[in-house]
């Protein structure tokens, strides 16, 4: 209904905005990535989504169409609703939602505040095939890092490192360079664990 709100930047938290569009206030959750791009400037522009509910009615805020879009898949997913997605967005950026859900990255998906083994689990499912037709990523890159990043795992367990804290460490080996071999991996690893 409402797709876009234009105004005067009234209030400004890190959680929500009030925007003043002739002489109506409108209160708007945005995440820490929105307000982290908001300028001073005192009109600005957020695209929006709004939702309603039995006892509400909300408006989320985004500078960006593409963090908009990944909003509105997170929230399709059952067990997501408005405030876990705008808290992954608050935790990661829509690029780093869009590659972990891309990749399969459990690890990176689960780090997010309230997001279980399961839902970390089903977001993937749910949203993997939408993510790779929508931002046209090619798959067979990421299933093969992926199946790096699951032998070298592996290899850690065997050698009795501990999954969760091996899983943090090759994450972040991956991020720095996603196209690592197993042996790279695990040798940055060892380093780091």
């Amino acid at each position: 209904m409402i797709t876009h709100v234009s105004g005067k930047l009234v209030e400004k938290s890190p959680t929500s905005v009030v925007v003043d569009c002739n002489g109506i206030g409108y209160f708007i959750h945005i995440s820490l990535h929105t307000f982290s791009q908001l300028t001073d400037d005192e009109h600005i522009k957020l695209l929006t989504h709004f939702q309603v509910k039995e006892d509400a009615q909300q408006l989320y805020g985004f500078v960006t169409s593409s963090e908009r879009e990944i909003f509105r898949l997170l929230i399709s997913v059952s067990g997501i609703g408005a405030n876990t997605a705008r808290t992954m967005l608050s935790s990661l950026t829509p690029k780093q939602v869009r590659e972990g859900i891309a990749s399969e990255d459990v690890a990176l998906i689960q780090s997010v505040k309230g997001i279980g083994l399961k839902t970390a689990q089903r977001v993937i499912i749910d949203l993997k095939d939408k993510v790779l037709k929508i931002y046209d990523i090619d798959g067979s890159i990421t299933t093969s890092n992926n199946t790096n990043k699951d032998e070298a795992l592996s290899a850690l367990e065997v050698l009795g490192f501990a999954k969760k804290q091996s899983e943090r460490v090759v994450v972040k080996i991956l991020s720095q360079t996603p196209d690592a071999s197993v042996e790279l991996i695990i040798k940055e690893a060892l380093k780091n664990l």
